[in-house]
């Protein structure tokens, strides 16, 4: 009889995060965060539907826009790695100062990131097209859907620095609650300012832009409210605040590993681009479709990575390494499950997925190939997903950096290049299921490696 009050006051004194069964843990942390990352890939696969109404053209200058999307997001996630793994794992410590000190030193980072993005938006947006293509309509179309990406970005910067405060301390419902709501305003507004309906002016791509821009500042006010309302774990105090060089230091330890992981991503899609426009401009556009669609299945696999994040974090800092191992386990389990259905389905339906982007005859017969070839590295990346992860929220950014460089820049775009000198468009696909195995064998090398110095 007294053993059960003892652990009730456990449960109530400690973060659910230290003390919830694992597999329970896990879901009740992944579920919330996967809906949302839903929402957002659907609202992004709605974006380019709307878009490709217009035109090819249309199409395939929001698919040139994408490295500089992904490289906003990029920074804005990366650093929320680096003040999500930080702020958990001082959770499980109890050091309550680190915790206020990184949630407000993040504040400053994110609004110095912001200014950068929107800089190079309003100066850079148009040279950036003028390097890819000569043509004038997709050069129209991308500068200005660019340059108010980048000029609005604080509603992007600010949603992911207040969704990941939620995160960090388990209150992931609040933060699909945001990314949510904000995808929906986007989804409504999309046709309204592509199209010009309900006596709003005609905007074509920059309406797309205009769309996703409030949608994130939407999302952006719903989450700062939900921390000064409902997170008490973290106190948010900016009077008096003073730039705190130890904190910045370990939040970009992690989050600057993670920054450049992410933003390889961007490189190698401009690198993807040039050589596929080499062939014909609407093997860009499949390629771009390809990102919308590929959002779909892999968005569930990062919303259970922002689950299982934190929860590894605190369990290291309170010194379980027991429910470490169990819940990267089970997160490779879930991954592995859901990768493989996804695969499925593009195999299966790659014709029908082309016709939601209106493809044309020649888009159909290229981006038919390219979806069956392409997700046949969903067998591999699963596994590599959640491992990459598990790195960065033990703090080893440096290994996830290391394994992104080498899939994504030693072997996919050389793979891809090379190839491509063959001259059929279709082996150029190819590249990412090469890349994605070398991946794994590297993944399971170090994962490994880290079971016998950490885990075990």
């Amino acid at each position: 009889m007294n053993k059960e009050p003892k652990n009730m006051s456990t449960e109530q004194t400690e973060n659910k995060m230290g003390v919830m069964p694992i597999n329970r843990l896990l879901l009740s942390m992944s579920v919330p965060m996967m809906i949302s990352m839903l929402v957002q890939a659907l609202y992004n696969i709605v974006d380019s539907i709307f878009v490709a109404r217009l035109n090819e053209n249309a199409l395939t200058a929001v698919s040139l826009a994408f490295p500089v999307q992904n490289l906003m997001i990029a920074v804005a996630v990366g650093t929320g790695v680096g003040v999500n793994a930080l702020l958990s794992r001082s959770l499980g410590e109890k050091n309550q100062d680190v915790v206020n000190k990184t949630a407000t030193n993040s504040l400053l980072l994110f609004f110095l990131s912001y200014i950068l993005f929107a800089v190079f938006g309003l100066f850079g947006s148009h040279l950036f097209f003028r390097t890819q293509t000569s043509d004038a309509e997709i050069i129209r179309y991308g500068t200005s859907y660019t340059s108010i990406i980048c000029a609005l970005a604080f509603g992007v910067f600010g949603q992911v620095i207040f969704e990941r405060l939620l995160q960090s301390t388990g209150k992931t419902v609040y933060s699909m609650i945001t990314q949510t709501f904000g995808a929906v305003i986007n989804i409504i507004l999309d046709p309204i300012m592509i199209f010009g309906l309900f006596g709003f002016p005609r905007m074509e791509v920059a309406g797309a832009a205009l769309a996703t821009v409030v949608g994130q500042i939407a999302a952006m006010f719903l989450g700062l409210y939900f921390n000064l309302k409902h997170n008490k774990e973290v106190s948010i105090k900016m009077k008096g605040f003073r730039p705190d060089g130890q904190i910045i230091k370990r939040i970009y330890s992690v989050g600057v590993p993670s920054i450049i992981m992410q933003s390889i991503a961007s490189i190698m899609t401009f690198g993807l681009n040039q050589i596929l426009i080499s062939f014909t401009a609407t093997a860009t556009a499949v390629f771009g479709v390809y990102f919308k669609l590929q959002s779909f299945i892999f968005m569930p696999v990062f919303g259970l990575n922002n689950g299982m994040v934190p929860i590894v974090a605190y369990n290291l800092g309170a010194g379980k390494k027991d429910r470490m191992t169990r819940t990267i386990k089970l997160s490779i389990i879930y991954a592995i499950s859901l990768m493989l259905l996804g695969m499925l389905v593009m195999q299966l339906f790659p014709k029908e997925l082309l016709l939601l982007f209106d493809a044309s005859t020649s888009m159909m017969e290229i981006g038919t190939v390219a979806l069956r070839t392409i997700s046949l590295s969903f067998l591999f990346a699963g596994f590599c997903i959640i491992t990459v992860s598990v790195f960065q929220s033990i703090g080893n950014g440096l290994w996830s950096m290391f394994i992104s460089i080498i899939r994504q820049l030693v072997v996919l775009l050389p793979a891809a290049y090379l190839l491509s000198k063959t001259g059929k468009l279709n082996l150029v696909w190819y590249a990412f299921p090469i890349a994605e195995f070398v991946s794994l064998v590297i993944c399971a090398f170090l994962l490994k490696r880290l079971y016998k110095t950490v885990l075990k």
